[in-house]
This record gives C-alpha cells, sequence and structure tokens, in this order.
C-alpha cells in the first residue's frame, strides 16, 4: 500500500510492468475514469516528448501520466505546477532542480525530467488534460544521452528508492493542483521564476517560424516566455524550444 495522503491526485493508481506510453493509455481511459487518476509503469517501448521525440524509459526511471479534468482556463499552468512538483521532490533527495521553460526539469545543466501535457477538448469545454511526466530516477542513460541528461542515481552517486520518489511526486503534485484550482496563477509564476533556468539568462529560441536570440527576462500571465531581442524589442513566446547554449 502507498498509503498516500493526496485529496486529488492518485485517487487510483494503476501499475503496469510494460506499456507503449502511459499518456496513450491514459488517453484510451480517461473519459470514463475519475480526476486524479494515475498511470505508472516500469517500462515504457515508445515513451515520448514534446514534439513527438522518443523518451529512452527502461527500467529504474518513473515514468507516469495523471490524469485531470479541470475548469480553470489556464491549462498551461498545469506543465508549470507538474515541474515546481518535480523540483520540490527533487530537494527532499538534496538534489538542486532548475526549470527550462516550458516542460524541462534540468540538474546542472542537464535534464533529468521531461513533461508532456496533452488535452482533449470539444464545445462544452476541457474533457481532460493529460500529464505525462518521466523523471530519471535509478535507470541507465543511453550513450548518446550522457552528455545532455542525468539521474538521480549518477548525481546523488547511489540508488533511489523508487517508490518513495513516486510518492513524493504525488503528494507535491497535488498540493500544486489545489491551488491551481483555487486559480493562485500569481502564486505558481513566482515560484516557477525563483526555481527557473531561464530567467536573466541569454538564450536560443527555436519555434515553427524561425530562431530568436534574447535575454529571457520574463513570463507572462498566460505563461508565455517574454524575451528582449537585441534590438530591445521584446517579444512573446508561447511555443518553442529553448536552448541555453547560444554562441
Amino acid at each position: 500500500m502507498l498509503n498516500l495522503n493526496t485529496k486529488i491526485i492518485g485517487r487510483k493508481v494503476i501499475y503496469l510492468q510494460e506499456i507503449d506510453s502511459t499518456n496513450e493509455f491514459a488517453k484510451k481511459i480517461a473519459p470514463q475514469e475519475g480526476e486524479g487518476t494515475v498511470i505508472v509503469a516500469d517500462i515504457q517501448t515508445k515513451g515520448r516528448g514534446r514534439m513527438m521525440r522518443t523518451w529512452s524509459s527502461p527500467k529504474g526511471g518513473l515514468w507516469m501520466s495523471v490524469i485531470l479534468k479541470p475548469n480553470p482556463r489556464h491549462i498551461t499552468k498545469l506543465v508549470f505546477i507538474s515541474a515546481l512538483a518535480v523540483v520540490e521532490t527533487l530537494a527532499e533527495f538534496g538534489i538542486e532542480g532548475k526549470i527550462k521553460w516550458p516542460n524541462d526539469v534540468l540538474v546542472s545543466g542537464k535534464k533529468i525530467c521531461g513533461i508532456l501535457s496533452e488535452g482533449r477538448y470539444s464545445k462544452s469545454g476541457i474533457e481532460y488534460v493529460i500529464l505525462g511526466l518521466g523523471i530519471n530516477v535509478n535507470n541507465k542513460l543511453p550513450e548518446e544521452l550522457k552528455g545532455t541528461a542525468t539521474s538521480m542515481r549518477e548525481v546523488l552517486g547511489f540508488e533511489v528508492p523508487l517508490t518513495e520518489v513516486f510518492k513524493k511526486l504525488l503528494g507535491r503534485l497535488d498540493s500544486w493542483y489545489l491551488i491551481y484550482l483555487r486559480e493562485n496563477y500569481r502564486e505558481i509564476l513566482n515560484k516557477w521564476k525563483i526555481h527557473s533556468a531561464v530567467i536573466g539568462k541569454r538564450v536560443r529560441v527555436i519555434t515553427d517560424k524561425g530562431e530568436i536570440i534574447g535575454i529571457a527576462i520574463d513570463i507572462d500571465e498566460d505563461g508565455a516566455l517574454i524575451l528582449k531581442q537585441n534590438d530591445g524589442v521584446l517579444k512573446r513566446i508561447y511555443y518553442g524550444d529553448v536552448s541555453l547554449r547560444v554562441m
């Protein structure tokens, strides 16, 4: 028994030894499942991140999805609260995490967690949102990712109890989700900025319209990244890939 002390997240936990993708599984069952249902798997055979990128998901990592059915309109904040929950969970194990807009958590500049938010919408509103979280805990990283990714075990030098990470993460996520439901968006944004890896940094953002370089100075209430370009013009970016490696 997990003995979760949560109000919404983790009302029901579905454990799978192996699945193609917890997000895909969650989307299939979301219409009939209650809010807060969590799907967690030992292995994902077709894990993926944003822009359909593959996500290595071998045994030893934490691969999970959460089914949510929120009413508030600020759906973008769900990725923010997820990242905050991950950062706070890492801190409980003595690891300092930073958030790279919009959905990655870094440790010493290397990716330790990715977050994928997907939803289904109708004319009447939001039917459901699936929050997918992948955290490198004790899993072995592919050789090609060792320069850009890390794991909790690699940072600490020893294996971490996976169940403890899972329980702490659900607790943190539940707390932030309750704040989100109360529409305390300013509290979410202010905390996000404290843990940001990009605010005040010169960054490169790749969008579907090209490349933009500038200093990330803020995020607005919609979650857009505000970039100050070389000519001093402010640019709001709602979707893109941020790189901290600017030549």
